[in-house]
């Protein structure tokens, strides 16, 4: 396990040199709100990390439900069963293995590794613009309907699951990177997922930070590479 900080937020990264992991502890007044869960093994690193900072879990929070973000939840709900989690409206459907489509939804199947024996329930549902401390949600659908991400005010930097990669190369979700494609794998629409890209571009944050891959700072020109590389493929029909 790795802990990078960086402002009042903390990287912590499973399999670093093999097959990065990231999830994310961020210092409010009251507390940390962990942002996603990792892998299962992964539960004594994150209590670990906030135990080093010094402050307690208040609160779970996850970009989105698939296995590689939720892993860890139910033995960190053992530990922590008063901890609320917060997850989107539309992916609380797939967080209970519910992989049907809306209407107006891209209608290609859901892909990546949907949990089937979580026991764990969200107990908040986010929706666009819901605040959770400091932190503000984004919706980023995509990688799947309901991804979403997080916006700190304080200081711009924004936390994206898996709406980026950066392990491999700065990539949207849904552009395959040989040195890592395994986040475009995953990737229920791309089309979808470009339209959040660019929308998450807009937000012009400081820091960027992500399911897989390091933190970007001021990542503005490499986050418009990536829209720009998905766009091209997308215009040719790659």
């Amino acid at each position: 396990m790795r802990v990078i900080k960086n402002g009042y937020l903390y990287q912590v990264t499973f399999m670093a040199n093999v097959f990065p992991v990231n999830c994310y502890l961020v210092e409010e007044e009251d507390g940390l709100t962990l942002i996603d869960a990792a892998l299962p093994f992964g539960s004594k690193g994150i209590l670990k990390a906030a135990d080093s900072i010094g402050k307690p879990i208040t609160k779970i929070v996850l970009t989105h439900a698939h296995e590689d973000h939720v892993g860890a939840l139910d033995l960190l709900k053992d530990t922590l069963p008063d901890v609320p989690v917060y997850i989107s409206v539309r992916d609380n459907r797939l967080m209970n293995n519910d992989r049907t489509l809306d209407q107006d939804e891209d209608q290609t199947p859901i892909k990546g590794g949907v949990p089937k024996k979580l026991k764990t329930k969200a107990t908040i549902l986010l929706k666009e613009g819901d605040q959770i401390g400091f932190l503000t949600a984004i919706a980023s659908p995509g990688h799947t309907p309901g991804s979403m991400s997080f916006f700190d005010k304080r200081t711009k930097a924004l936390i994206a699951g898996d709406a980026f990669q950066t392990r491999g190369g700065i990539a949207v979700a849904g552009d395959v990177k040989p040195l890592f494609p395994f986040p475009a794998f995953g990737t229920w629409s791309k089309m979808t997922a470009l339209k959040s890209a660019k929308k998450l571009a807009e937000l012009e944050p400081s820091l960027l930070a992500v399911g897989h891959g390091e933190m970007i700072e001021n990542p503005a020109s490499a986050m418009k590479q990536a829209i720009d590389n998905l766009e091209k493929k997308v215009r040719i029909g790659a």
